[in-house]
């Protein structure tokens, strides 16, 4: 096989951002298992990595990814649902700002990962499809509430039962993505702003980032960092010097997570 036909996750990080590039050309890049079993443990790393400030999740070629490979809804039983959930629940978990860049099709296990970031850009003529009334499958409870958490419970209804997909007028209009693109601006506008990303305060994107997400029990800790950051101050300090600020605080994967509960 060719190797550019295998289906497999890649990843570079340049200037603080990580790209993270779903790659299956052959299935208009659907997810296979071992795509879905590796993407935790690729997130962790990146995580782990302190030269990572922003996260961009996008597809090879013109399509973002068609969902799950077909072949992997043969593993046992509900083998391959939790699969999914667990690399979409890595991905919502990731401790800084992430990105799906989308163009062409977002369906199905695609439209999981891109509801699973922060935020959602697509380039104009992007199709988009939440299609398990189309195989018979029940949906993920975390997957349905994150869906009706960014569309409203009528949308995710009519995502969700008709299998129906909706492009990118629609998308914009009920919050399933946040900017539409012209077609060959996505990847500029996503550049950009990712550096935009990238030379933010740590601090405020990671406790926003638990608050937005419905964390309720860590306003005494954020403050607490918040203090002992320098942060606050050197940002006061170069707005006040018309400068560029240099945040200084960073995330701490592993005790974030643990003390996420």
């Amino acid at each position: 096989m060719d190797p550019r036909e295998q289906a497999r996750l890649e990843h570079t990080i340049s200037d603080g951002v990580a790209g993270v590039v779903i790659s299956n050309p052959a299935k208009r890049n659907a997810m296979t298992a071992d795509m879905w079993r590796s993407l935790p443990g690729l997130l962790e790393r990146l995580a782990a990595d302190p030269a990572v400030r922003v996260l961009v999740l996008t597809g090879a070629g013109d399509t973002f990814c068609a969902g799950a490979d077909i072949g992997s809804l043969r593993e046992p039983g509900s083998r391959a649902q939790e699969l999914a959930v667990r690399a979409e629940e890595a991905l919502a978990a990731f401790p800084r700002p992430t990105l799906a860049a989308v163009r062409g099709y977002c369906v199905g296990g695609g439209s999981q990962l891109a509801a699973a970031c922060d935020l959602r850009f697509a380039e104009e003529g992007a199709s988009f499809g939440v299609t398990p009334a189309k195989l018979g499958i029940v949906y993920p409870s975390s997957s349905t509430r994150r869906l009706v958490s960014l569309v409203g419970p009528a949308t995710a209804k009519f995502l969700l039962f008709s299998g129906e997909l909706i492009g990118t007028e629609r998308a914009l209009r009920t919050g399933l993505v946040d900017e539409v693109l012209p077609a060959g601006g996505l990847d500029a506008r996503v550049r950009s702003f990712a550096q935009v990303l990238a030379s933010g305060s740590q601090l405020t994107q990671a406790a926003a980032k638990e608050f937005a997400d419905g964390r309720e029990d860590r306003d005494a800790y954020w403050s607490e960092q918040a203090r002992g950051s320098g942060d606050t101050a050197e940002g006061v300090a170069a707005f006040l010097e018309r400068r560029t600020p240099l945040f200084t605080w960073t995330t701490e994967p592993a005790a974030t997570t643990a003390t996420a509960g």
